[in-house]
């Protein structure tokens, strides 16, 4: 059954090829990248207990 009040999780978008300068920055677009997939892996998780059906998609 899928629930509308709470969407599963979407991935965050990777850095496209080249967004990263490779000058140091800080943060770098890499970075930022691994933080918003670690939350979102998190996150799903979560989702994933609260839909336990949904593991058979």
């Amino acid at each position: 059954m899928k629930d509308d009040t709470d969407p599963r999780p979407q991935p965050p978008e990777p850095p496209l090829p080249g967004e990263c300068c490779d000058s140091g920055c800080d943060p770098c677009v890499l970075d930022t990248y691994a933080e918003e997939l670690r939350y979102y892996r998190e996150q799903l998780a979560k989702w994933f207990e609260r839909h336990p059906e949904a593991r058979d998609d």
